[in-house]
């Protein structure tokens, strides 16, 4: 699960928070660059994208939920349908539909419908990517939702039920390949393996082999961050090189006041050995995935926050830090320019201030333009999405004023990632846009 509310962003922004960053110096966009608007959704959910098609989560004017694919070369819209949540958790963000390609330039949109049965609360459905057409149905009691693994399609199924399981199924016929009991969420995947964070009281990420499920090695988090480990915080994981960078977040136990154990820490994806491991520190928002730049905070044993690193997400060395003192005062919110080399402490319509990452000294503000949530007290979604967050939207503010830019262009590749040189994110009032200013793919904010 990526920490993705908006809520629990903002919670952590009054500790004070930071970005990560791709290192892309993908700006605003020139305009020999394809670039697109849609208007017609109102994304909710973070956007997939495979064989030539985004599909996405949107929130109808009726409040209802609906899965829209969307043309990746124009952004126009190729199809919907109704969407439905069944058991998926609030913290965990509104599913996104699961995109795999089946051929070159032919790929299947996996999401769920609506129950079409009466014993059941969802319909697991596969459509052809960009007809439409229905191509089979699986009948879903509750679940967080499918994932792309490969060239399959994994879910967890049964998920609020005794007998919860992973189900791997081929995404043309929906026959399940291989299946494993418990719940589990996909980290990452290739053509032949996949490794997952099996939910449990005892955390462990383990890997598979995607044919036929043969178990390749495992790693228990708490053998890298101790004893104490629970999920109820939110996790994060990105891949950096051969290596999977996780983050488990801290949480507090509402009646004995204890905090769970937190931190980062790398695996290596080869055999599971744990590689690096940086303890007690909390990752901060805006920011961009785990594994690339990340940036966090530490945290002692007494709940005082330090100063604020950048990691390497190879290594886990740190980059450039500033300390605690230099912290200034309250009331301001994080904001970064397109690379990440500066630290903004955005005032709304007041003047902030700025540290050079690497050299963790001060630095003027003035020009300095940073990216920064647009709202500060976003709305949860209401009917079909009761209690649940759409994803953040960024904008630029001049740190010198405290004040929106009016002419930013497309946010920085550390928030949005990349697909093959895509990048799509969500603006404040739900519109879907895309511009393809590279041709890397890269991991951002939501994976």
């Amino acid at each position: 699960m990526l920490i993705r509310p908006h809520a629990l962003a903002l919670a952590l922004l009054t500790c004070g928070a930071l970005a990560a960053c791709s290192g892309s110096d993908a700006a605003i966009a020139p305009a020999d660059f394809p670039t697109w608007n849609n208007t017609q959704v109102n994304v909710v959910s973070r956007t997939t994208m495979g064989a030539g098609v985004a599909a996405l989560t949107s929130m109808r004017a009726d409040g209802n939920l609906e899965t829209v694919a969307v043309e990746l070369t124009s952004g126009k819209k190729l199809w919907a349908q109704p969407a439905t949540m069944a058991g998926r958790l609030p913290g965990m963000g509104v599913q996104a539909p699961a995109v795999v390609e089946t051929a070159p330039g032919q790929g299947v949109v996996v999401a769920l419908d609506p129950a079409k049965q009466g014993r059941w609360n969802a319909t697991l459905m596969a459509r052809d990517a960009r007809t439409g057409k229905q191509l089979w149905t699986r009948p879903v009691h509750s679940t967080f939702g499918p994932q792309r693994c490969g060239p399959y399609v994994c879910m967890s199924e049964h998920t609020a039920l005794a007998n919860a399981r992973m189900i791997v199924l081929d995404p043309k016929t929906g026959k399940v390949v291989w299946k494993m009991p418990g719940i589990a969420e996909v980290e990452w995947s290739d053509d032949k393996h996949v490794v997952i964070l099996r939910l449990a009281a005892d955390p462990v990420v383990e890997a598979y082999s995607l044919k036929d499920g043969t178990p390749l090695w495992q790693q228990p988090v708490q053998a890298a961050l101790g004893n104490g480990v629970d999920l109820s915080g939110g996790w994060a994981f990105g891949v950096s090189g051969d290596r999977l960078v996780g983050y488990i977040a801290p949480y507090t136990h509402p009646k004995t006041g204890k905090t769970s154990t937190f931190g980062m820490f790398s695996i290596r994806l080869a055999d599971g050995l744990i590689d690096w491991v940086r303890p007690s520190v909390v990752r901060v928002y805006p920011s961009g995935n785990p594994a690339v730049s990340p940036v966090v905070r530490p945290v002692d044993g007494q709940g005082t926050y330090g100063g604020f690193a950048r990691l390497d997400g190879q290594s886990g060395r740190v980059m450039g830090q500033i300390t605690a003192t230099q912290v200034p005062g309250s009331g301001w919110w994080l904001a970064f320019p397109q690379a990440m080399n500066t630290l903004g402490f955005l005032k709304h319509n007041a003047p902030g201030s700025a540290f050079d990452l690497s050299s963790g000294q001060a630095t003027q503000v003035r020009g300095v333009r940073s990216w920064s949530f647009c709202v500060t007290d976003p709305q949860p979604l209401g009917k079909a999405a009761a209690g649940f967050y759409s994803v953040a939207s960024l904008c630029e503010f001049d740190l010198a004023t405290g004040k929106r830019t009016t002419d930013a262009g497309a946010p920085p590749a550390w928030f949005t990632g990349a697909q093959n040189g895509w990048r799509l994110w969500r603006d404040e009032k739900g519109a879907l846009h895309g511009v393809k200013d590279a041709t890397t793919t890269l991991p951002g904010m939501y994976g």
